[in-house]
């Protein structure tokens, strides 16, 4: 699967629960939405991490990626301690000058 190298940074920082190399791949004004909260640029976004890594404890192994202009869908399989899991989720990412502007997580 093909998709940006920012993409694939995110997914192996996730991967090896390093949160500050996942913020890293965010623009400085980026937000995330996940689970109905909203968390807006770099340290907000480090807190959600690193918060979610160690309560899930969660892998991503993606499954498919398309890109739309400057905005992309990555479907991926997420395991982890969580009810339900694995899950099929989709990461909606806005990018912009290499960076992740924003990222939207659905089920």
């Amino acid at each position: 699967m093909k998709s940006p190298k920012v993409i694939s940074d995110l997914i192996e920082a996730h991967n090896n629960s390093n949160s500050a190399a996942f913020t890293e791949c965010f623009s400085e004004s980026a937000s995330v939405t996940d689970e109905g909260q909203t968390y807006n640029g770099k340290v907000e976004i480090e807190r959600w991490i690193k918060k979610a890594q160690e309560k899930y404890q969660t892998h991503v192994k993606p499954l498919s990626y398309e890109e739309k202009g400057d905005n992309s869908l990555l479907s991926a399989e997420v395991s982890g301690n969580f009810d339900g899991s694995p899950a099929i989720l989709k990461y909606q990412f806005g990018l912009q000058d290499g960076y992740i502007s924003s990222l939207s997580i659905t089920g």
